[in-house]
C-alpha cells in the first residue's frame, strides 16, 4: 500500500523553499523587469565602457614612438587626447539627440539631419568660399565665428519649430516635411555655388564639407562642451517626460502633459546638440541613426535613463574604433567619415527595407 501511495496522481502541495532560497519572485514592473534583464543590461554595459576605454587609450598609447610613462610619452598623449575628447563630444551629441529626436517623432528611422542642419552648414561654408575666395574657410574658424554658426543654426530651428508647430494646427509631420524642403532648397543653392568655384577653391572647400574630427579646434572647447553637457543632462534629466512622449500624443495629454510645449523644450535641446556637432566637425549624416539601432537593440528597454547612456557609449564606440582601426591597420584615418557614412547608409536601408514603411 505504501507503494501504491508513492504514485498517486493527486494534486502536489508545493513545499518550503530550500534553505538560502529567496521565496519573493526575482521579475517586477519596470524598464528591466526581470533579473535576466537586469544581468544583460549590466553587461551590455560593462562591456561598451571596457571597449571605450580600450579604443580611448588605444588612441592616445599606440603607436607612440616614446617609452610608455616618459615626459615625451604624456606629450604625444595630450597632443592627441584633442581627438578623443572631439570624439566623446561628438557621440555624445549625435546619441542623444537622435534617441529623442525619434521619441517625439514616435519613428525610429527619422534623425535630426532631416530638419536642414547639415545643409545649413553646407551653404554657409560654400557661400563663404563662393563670396571670399579660399580664404572664406577661414573666416569660419575662429570662436566667434563659431558661436554665431551654431547661433544661426539653433535660431533657425526656432523659428521653424516655433511657426510650425504652434497654433490649432501644429502638426509635427509638416514641420518635417517643410524641414526636408528647406534641406533640399539649401543643398541645390550650394551645388549651384560649388559650381561656379574654381578648382582650388572647390578643394579647399570639400576638405570642410567632410565629417572629420581634424575639423575641430582646440579653442572651441569652452563652448561646445559646457553646452552640450548641459542640453544632455537636460534631456536626460526628462527622461520619464519623454518615456510619456514616446507613448503618442493623445496618451500625454490624458497623463497631463502639455504635448507641444514638451515637445519644443525638447526640439530646442535637440538643435542645440545638433548645431554644436555640426558646427564643430561638420556633417554626420547616418552616424545617429547608427548608434540609435544599434543603442535599442543592447538596451533592450523603454526607459530613456537607460537608452541614452548605452546609446553615448556605443557612439563613442564606433567612432574611436572606427578611427584606431583605419589608423593603425590600414593607414587610412582620411576615410573614417566616409566608411561610418557607408555603414550607416546599409543599416538605413536595412531598416527601411524590413520594415516595409518610413
Amino acid at each position: 500500500m505504501a507503494e501504491l501511495a508513492t504514485f498517486s496522481h493527486g494534486p502536489t502541495v508545493p513545499g518550503p523553499p530550500p534553505p538560502g532560497a529567496d521565496p519573493t519572485p526575482r521579475s517586477h514592473s519596470g524598464p528591466l523587469p526581470t533579473t535576466a534583464a537586469r544581468r544583460r543590461y549590466r553587461i551590455v554595459l560593462g562591456i561598451l565602457i571596457a571597449l571605450a576605454v580600450f579604443f580611448g587609450f588605444g588612441l592616445l598609447a599606440w603607436d607612440n614612438p616614446m617609452p610608455f610613462g616618459t615626459p615625451g610619452f604624456w606629450v604625444i598623449a595630450e597632443m592627441r587626447v584633442t581627438n578623443v575628447i572631439v570624439m566623446a563630444v561628438v557621440a555624445l551629441c549625435h546619441a542623444t539627440a537622435t534617441v529623442s529626436f525619434q521619441t517625439v517623432t514616435n519613428n525610429r528611422i527619422l534623425t535630426p539631419s532631416i530638419m536642414g542642419f547639415e545643409s545649413l552648414y553646407v551653404a554657409v561654408q560654400t557661400a563663404a568660399v563662393f563670396l571670399l575666395g579660399a580664404a572664406g574657410v577661414t573666416f569660419f574658424s575662429g570662436l566667434k565665428q563659431f558661436v554665431l554658426l551654431v547661433v544661426i543654426m539653433v535660431a533657425l530651428a526656432l523659428v521653424l519649430y516655433g511657426w510650425l508647430l504652434s497654433g490649432r494646427q501644429g502638426n509635427i509631420h509638416v514641420m518635417l516635411l517643410v524641414g526636408i524642403i528647406i534641406g533640399g532648397g539649401l543643398g541645390s543653392v550650394s551645388n549651384f555655388m560649388q559650381r561656379l568655384l574654381t578648382p582650388s577653391e572647390f578643394d579647399v572647400l570639400t576638405a570642410r564639407l567632410f565629417g572629420s574630427v581634424s575639423n575641430a579646434d582646440v579653442s572651441y572647447f569652452p563652448v561646445a562642451i559646457p553646452l552640450v553637457l548641459i542640453a544632455a543632462g537636460l534631456l536626460w534629466a526628462r527622461s520619464r517626460r519623454l518615456n510619456v512622449l514616446a507613448l503618442g500624443k493623445d496618451t500625454t495629454l490624458n497623463l497631463g502633459i502639455n504635448h507641444r510645449a514638451e515637445t519644443m523644450r525638447v526640439l530646442f535641446l535637440i538643435s542645440i546638440l545638433m548645431a554644436v556637432s555640426t558646427a564643430l566637425v561638420g556633417p554626420m549624416t547616418f552616424l545617429g541613426f547608427l548608434v540609435a539601432t544599434l543603442a535599442y537593440q543592447f538596451a533592450d528597454t523603454y526607459d530613456h535613463r537607460h537608452i541614452f547612456p548605452i546609446s553615448a557609449l556605443t557612439g563613442f564606440v564606433v567612432l574611436s574604433g572606427a578611427y584606431f582601426i583605419m589608423k593603425n591597420v590600414f593607414y587610412a584615418q582620411g576615410v573614417v567619415s566616409i566608411i561610418i557614412e557607408l555603414v550607416g547608409g546599409s543599416v538605413f536601408l536595412y531598416v527601411i527595407l524590413r520594415k516595409g514603411r518610413l
